[in-house]
């Protein structure tokens, strides 16, 4: 349930109907917009009289919300929701891009990699440390010295840095990872999302390999519901017949989750396809389709790499993808 307050509500009246809420065992939530001011009841509002609630004077209209996932609904927070990681935006009609290796493989390679990928206007730093892989006997990434390296990466160059946990226990390892990022495998590791929920740190969730978009929500709902409002959406491609590409990539999620959330949304064209031909019109197309960001893998020598060979791109092809990118954003961005 919603309710939609008049403007400039009198304080006295509203803590009184907040306080009376709560009495009711009703979490609110309070969202002030430039145009709205919203309270979003939480927990069983089926005893709640709307006609009573709208009866008064501080009142415009009260609304049953259907959907599951609540702090996460664009009924409850009309406004996007914007994330700040040491001056970095995302949201807010910005274009984060989110590049580096799939994997670190050493310290010497993540500096070369966050400065090329810097100077050709990426906003954040990417890396594996902990890396889940379909087979055993692949390279599983350096783990903490992977993590270690990748902060050293980011202070150097003044990005923020992002890397995915793969479990709770992992969860000390970040303390200096600006985004922690949930892989696909995990979105629904419930355990682990109500553990980031209390975190302060903003978190980068990927959608399950057959995930509904309800069932994404439901995931960053988790996460909100501890405490942590700082969720990032990710599409990475789904599990389909198809077997020419790793998965394939759903465009349609971007334009809507931002018409279902409030919660920024970036793509990631490298695992929605799993090949590096790919990457481009794929990253093309979420900009186009009003992604607030892209996750893209660099390497120096993709053909190399020691994680996901297939699906990453040079140095020299995300400079000339990101002028691109930047293109199109400045094209489709409302004025």
């Amino acid at each position: 349930m919603v309710v939609i307050l008049k403007n400039n509500p009198d304080e006295a009246q509203l803590q009184s109907l907040i306080h009376w809420l709560e009495t009711k065992n009703i979490q609110v939530t309070q969202s002030l917009g430039e145009s709205n001011h919203i309270l979003g009841l939480i927990g069983d509002t089926s005893r709640i009289d709307m006609d009573l609630i709208g009866a008064l004077d501080i009142v415009e209209s009260v609304r049953r919300i259907q959907e599951p996932y609540k702090k996460a609904n664009r009924k409850f927070h009309p406004d996007d929701t914007v994330i700040s990681v040491k001056g970095t935006t995302i949201g807010n009609g910005e274009l984060a891009l989110i590049a580096g290796p799939g994997a670190v493989e050493n310290e010497e390679q993540m500096l070369l990699i966050a400065q090329e990928v810097k100077a050709a206007g990426a906003t954040i730093l990417r890396g594996g440390a902990f890396i889940g892989r379909s087979s055993p006997y692949s390279f599983q990434g350096l783990g903490k010295e992977g993590l270690d390296a990748l902060v050293k990466a980011g202070d150097a160059t003044g990005m923020p840095v992002i890397s995915e946990i793969m479990r709770i226990s992992q969860l000390d390892y970040f303390k200096d990872v600006d985004i922690i990022q949930v892989g696909a495998r995990n979105m629904k590791n419930f355990d682990l999302l109500k553990e980031l929920g209390k975190s302060d740190k903003p978190i980068l969730l990927k959608r399950g390999l057959s995930a509904t978009y309800e069932e994404l929500l439901m995931s960053a709902e988790y996460v909100m519901s501890q405490g942590n409002t700082n969720v990032i959406l990710c599409e990475r491609g789904i599990r389909t017949f198809e077997t020419y590409t790793t998965n394939t990539f759903d465009v349609s999620t971007i334009p809507v989750l931002k018409s279902l959330s409030h919660l920024p949304v970036v793509a990631d064209p490298c695992h929605a396809s799993g090949r590096s031909m790919l990457v481009a019109p794929l990253a093309a197309a979420s900009v186009a389709a009003g992604a607030d960001g892209l996750m893209i893998e660099v390497h120096p020598d993709p053909s190399h790499a020691l994680s996901d060979a297939k699906q990453q791109i040079s140095p020299a092809a995300f400079a000339e993808l990101a002028e691109t990118l930047k293109t199109i954003r400045n094209t489709v961005k409302p004025q």
